[in-house]
Order: structure tokens, then sequence, then C-alpha cells
């Protein structure tokens, strides 16, 4: 048993988060760790991210990276993967995943259909750069607080 002292009246309940469509979203890793996989014979990166802007911003999205497996093609495809999101956010030899967290970068995301439960999930299949601003925007203060993607 735990003490609450909560007031369900105060609060918006949460709502059943459906799928986010197909597309291209502007993206933050917020988050990262290793965790072992099921069978207890490899190692994945975890990373969520974080969308951005638009209708479905300060949604998540995850990414899980085989990193250490016994099948060598899956440990291959996790590295590719992990080369693309080094790519989008600009840090090529990242000794820590942390140092990819906070930099804006587009996920493409697609929709697809769980075969468990036939609910509709978000996967990631892709990653790119972030357009540059264009050249007649005003420059950011480099003495900001704020964090790069609000810039």
């Amino acid at each position: 048993m735990a003490t609450l002292n909560f007031n369900a009246n105060t609060v918006e309940p949460s709502a059943d988060f459906e799928a986010i469509p197909p597309g291209k979203y502007l993206a933050a890793i917020t988050e990262s760790e290793m965790k072992p996989t099921k069978s207890g014979q490899g190692q994945y990166l975890q990373l969520a991210f974080q969308v951005l802007d638009g209708p479905y911003k300060g949604r998540y999205l995850w990414a899980r990276l085989n990193l250490q497996n016994p099948n060598p093609t899956t440990v291959q495809i996790a590295k590719g993967e992990l080369s693309a999101i080094c790519r989008a956010c600009g840090v090529m030899t990242p000794q820590d995943s942390v140092e990819l967290h906070n930099i804006p970068l587009v996920v493409h995301v697609k929709v697809k259909k769980r075969e468990d439960t036939g609910e509709l999930t978000n996967e990631l299949k892709g990653y790119s750069k972030r357009e540059a601003a264009p050249t007649s925007a005003t420059p950011a203060q480099a003495t900001t607080a704020t964090p790069p993607w609000r810039r």
C-alpha cells in the first residue's frame, strides 16, 4: 500500500496515444540507455526521441539498436542505424551516448501493425540532418540557456 494524497479532480487524465502519422519529424534524443536483450545474450542501446515541433510536439518515439548480439547481421544493421544517427547529429565519434542528446535531427517515422495485438505502432526507419535555417534568419545568441532546437 502507498500513501498518495492525490486529487484526480485537479489533473487532466492521460490520453490514449495513437501512433503518429508516417512522415519526417524534427526531434532530439532525450534519453539513452544500454539494456540487456530478452535472451540475455546481448545488449541494445535504447534511444528516446522527443518530437520538437508541429502538432505532435512533445511526443516520444523509441529506437532500439542491437549493438551486442550473437547474430553479426543484427549488429551490422544496428551499427548502420547508429552511423545514420551520428551523421544526422554531426557527432561522428561519440564516446558516450549522452553526446547525442538534445541535438535536433529529422527522424523518418513509419507506421506498422503489431503482429501480437494488431495495434498500429511507430517505427523509426531513417535519420537525416536538420536543414539549416535560411541565411536571412536572425542568428541566435550563443550565450542563451535556450536549447539549440528552440533557438
